[in-house]
């Protein structure tokens, strides 16, 4: 059974009053860079995996996409997706992200925000999503840094009086299953490394466009002070990858 907290009533409840949820692409930290790392959209397919609330399909078809399709398995955030989409060429699909099947070549462009992590296996997925996309095609994700997945206490050390002392990383290279807490307590996360994620995408026939591990824009740091301790270690992941065009022999 593939997971789906967010079909939880407490989880759920908690997490639609996040910033990010409220606030949609603005109110997310690491968006600035997400956003840089993105294609031009224009005129293409685009498939977006774990599209939560819809903000990026909402957003493909702003930069004029031809058509967007949202992915998720969560009924209550694909509700509130639909409820939020007033457009044709936008299609939600309940469905868990490992069980995606398309037609090869289908899309032009596959992005994900913040998925991956809960997905066991990134190697299959990988290679779903080669298959999936157009030769030339672009990949853009973003995971949790493997720094902050590698323990179960995904949280800073602090000493007697609550003061952030450093952010602790242990068993970094045994990957796997950590159990953890995001908004309520069972949450199961998927740690793997950097090189990890790397060599997935090059043994399934990606090239490596860009890695991010994106900081607070200044604007984001005078809103909103606190997110300064964000740039103590990096939160997320971001990679650009592109689906090699294999020459004729």
């Amino acid at each position: 059974m593939k997971q789906n907290k967010y079909d939880d009533a407490n989880f759920y409840s908690q997490y639609e009053k996040m910033p990010r949820s409220v606030k949609g692409l603005e109110g997310a930290g690491e968006w600035h860079v997400l956003k840089a790392l993105m294609p031009d959209l224009r005129g293409k397919s685009v498939l977006d995996l774990g599209c939560g609330f819809g903000w990026h399909c909402r957003y493909a078809r702003e930069q004029q996409a031809s058509s967007v399709v949202g992915v998720d398995i969560s009924e209550k955030m694909l509700q509130k997706a639909r409820e939020s989409t007033d457009d044709p060429l936008i299609s939600y699909l309940k469905k868990p992200i490992e069980d995606i099947h398309f037609s090869d070549s289908q899309f032009d462009v596959v992005i994900s925000s913040l998925a991956f992590h809960y997905i066991q296996s990134f190697e299959a997925i990988c290679k779903k999503i080669h298959d999936c996309l157009k030769p030339g095609g672009a990949f853009v994700f973003s995971v949790e840094h493997p720094i902050f997945t590698s323990r179960n206490e995904q949280d800073w050390y602090c000493d007697d009086q609550g003061n952030r002392l450093h952010w602790p990383v242990d068993n970094y290279q045994l990957e796997g299953v950590r159990e953890t807490t995001f908004l309520t307590e069972n949450v199961v996360k998927y740690h793997r490394t950097i090189s990890t994620y790397i060599n997935d995408l090059i043994g399934s026939g990606f090239k490596i466009r860009a890695i991010k591990e994106p900081m607070p824009s200044d604007e984001m740091l005078k809103s909103v002070p606190e997110m300064r301790d964000e740039n103590r270690r990096p939160m997320f992941l971001m990679i650009s990858a592109e689906k090699e065009i294999v020459s004729p022999k």
